[in-house]
């Protein structure tokens, strides 16, 4: 049985009793259909347990440990504590009200991360989008959107930015398309402030910016915009994020999380490195000035 070590949000808890729990009933021989069962529920709400996309009853999972022959007190009890603190609302939850519950796992997913890697092509990485450059995209792309809806967005993002910055947070390692470095977004003056904010914050130790240019023609990115998220517990596979207009997919078995990490690792190759990055960054900045 794995240790289950403290932090990493309540979804990587999710994600690990999930996989913990898995791993026990195959381990025992027991049908999806059988555990199902056991606990009055579906197959397919079994299949959303074990991959840590629906939340957890006490009840149930003391229901599926009897089932699986998991009699150890210590054992049970390591397993039903994480189930409490995996039941616990994330901070992102406050913002319901704006932000979709496709991408609250997003979120959630993002907090727990050791590592983020992101490819984008129409519009810089929110992780790395300036106040105004943000409020900007939210006011062109979701123009039904009120004032107070937009300042709520902003906010969201801002406080995702804090990963950054504050305490242990991840290493966010950035493609970006050079489309998106010269897509008027907001107007010269904010799109001018995005640069010199991309520029200022590739200076951080954690934070990794390389720009695809236009020169190198067809790349490896042709399928678009998609993240890979990493996470410190080994048990835990890489997750791939997928956004769409209206929902996101989430990949996680291994052939699908390796194509794509062999394409960002291209992406990476074929790409400016970060220091030429900065180079070009300064060059549109003063074109912008003129």
């Amino acid at each position: 049985m794995t240790t289950v070590q403290p932090g990493g949000g309540s979804m990587v808890r999710r994600i690990l009793l999930g996989s913990q729990l898995r791993r026990l009933r195959e381990a025992r021989g027991v049908t999806r259909e059988d555990a199902g069962y056991a606990i009055r529920a579906s197959e397919s709400k079994i299949s959303r347990m074990e991959l840590g996309r629906v939340s957890f009853k006490e009840r149930d999972v003391a229901d599926l440990l009897t089932l699986y022959g998991v009699t150890d007190g210590g054992e049970r009890e390591s397993l039903l504590g994480l189930v409490r603190e995996a039941n616990k609302s994330g901070w992102w939850h406050s913002f319901s009200d704006v932000l979709p519950g496709w991408f609250q796992t997003y979120v959630g997913l993002e907090e727990a991360a050791s590592l983020i890697r992101t490819y984008e092509v129409q519009f810089i990485p929110g992780l790395l989008q300036s106040e105004s450059y943000a409020r900007a995209v939210f006011a062109q792309s979701r123009p039904v959107l009120s004032e107070e809806e937009i300042d709520r967005l902003v906010g969201l993002r801002l406080r995702r930015q804090a990963l950054l910055t504050e305490g242990q947070g991840p290493r966010l390692w950035a493609v970006i398309d050079e489309a998106a470095l010269r897509r008027p977004v907001g107007g010269p003056k904010v799109m001018r402030g995005q640069l010199q904010y991309l520029i200022d914050v590739a200076e951080q130790p954690n934070v990794v910016i390389q720009v695809m240019p236009f020169r190198f023609g067809a790349h490896a990115g042709e399928s678009g915009a998609f993240s890979i998220l990493r996470f410190p517990e080994q048990d835990l596979a890489d997750v791939v994020y997928l956004e769409q207009l209206t929902s996101a997919l989430y990949l996680d078995k291994r052939d699908d999380v390796d194509a794509y990490v062999q394409v960002m690792e291209r992406l990476c190759v074929d790409s400016l490195t970060p220091e030429r990055t900065v180079d070009l960054l300064n060059t549109i900045l003063t074109e912008s000035e003129g």
